[in-house]
């Protein structure tokens, strides 16, 4: 078996589909038939069951398929070692990106990233950082950018801090920090655990009774329009102010006194330094006012 086939077997699983699947792989239907048939000779199982348009896998069929991505990783990994043997930076680079940093800071470095290396091919993921963390635990990514606090990840190989940022309160007017138990907090209620760890933790240094949470959002917009129009106080990262906000805002103290921040990392191993595009990168972003 080859790429080509793993590919058709990956198709056929999502599609279930003669039609769909043979479009996705730029052959036409009679030509994929044709395929699955060499194969099933090739291998001596039968490895689908069509029914007029629709094809399923067999268990076989399905035993293939589901080693085909580890299949493709892997290829995908050698052909990248091979091209960065040459001095041109070239290949394809996969990198998983925090949904913040996706929004608000991606594509211009991604775009200035590729035409000064034109023959990197990206492929990004965006998510919440746990989901984009796991990735790079799990090989599917050389590189990825994630928020949160220094504990929150327990990287063991290459850490960089991007960018550090205040966590604000943010308020219609001014209020006291000793009178927030008592006053409606809109509640940013992320899937993603770092920043609500963070906050959390700052309140039970604080405070002993909970937060007056009247709110559950899931975006911080949301929480600013919530309070422009003086329905509670809630908690932000900076990079969600902008200089057009018109609010109260104070920057969260440690108990030592420092400001409590947010932070925007670069996890990578330092293995993948081998390969010159990720060097690049990491070069790259290291060198810019993220």
């Amino acid at each position: 078996m080859n790429e080509i086939d793993f590919q058709m077997l990956i198709c056929i699983r999502e599609e279930q589909h003669i039609t769909k699947a043979a479009e996705r792989l730029f052959v036409t239907p009679p030509a994929l038939i044709y395929r699955i048939r060499q194969l099933e000779k090739k291998i001596g199982v039968k490895i689908t069951v069509k029914k007029g348009k629709q094809i399923t896998l067999t268990p076989e069929g399905e035993y293939l398929a589901s080693q085909a991505n580890k299949y493709l990783l892997e290829w995908s990994k050698t052909k990248d070692y091979v091209l960065n043997m040459s001095d041109e930076v070239q290949g394809t680079f996969r990198i998983g990106v925090s949904r913040v940093i996706a929004n608000y800071k991606l594509a211009p470095i991604l775009k200035k990233f590729v035409t000064i290396y034109p023959k990197v091919k990206l492929i990004v993921d965006t998510g919440i950082s746990t989901d984009m963390f796991q990735l790079l635990q799990t090989e599917d990514i050389h590189l990825a950018i994630v928020r949160g606090g220094e504990n929150n990840f327990n990287w063991p190989d290459e850490k960089h801090l991007i960018k550090s940022e205040n966590i604000l309160l943010i308020s219609h007017k001014k209020i006291e920090m000793e009178d927030l138990p008592n006053i409606p907090r809109v509640n940013y209620k992320v899937s993603s655990p770092y920043f609500t760890e963070i906050v959390n933790q700052w309140w039970n240094e604080r405070f002993t009774h909970p937060p007056n949470i009247t709110m559950q959002v899931d975006n911080f917009e949301i929480c600013k329009e919530m309070v422009r129009n003086e329905l509670g106080y809630a908690f932000i990262p900076s990079i969600f102010l902008s200089d057009n906000d018109q609010f109260y805002f104070e920057k969260l103290l440690t108990k030592n006194g420092g400001v409590l921040n947010l932070g925007t990392w670069m996890l990578y191993r330092k293995s993948s330094l081998a390969l010159s595009m990720v060097q690049r990168f990491t070069q790259y972003i290291k060198s810019i006012d993220f």
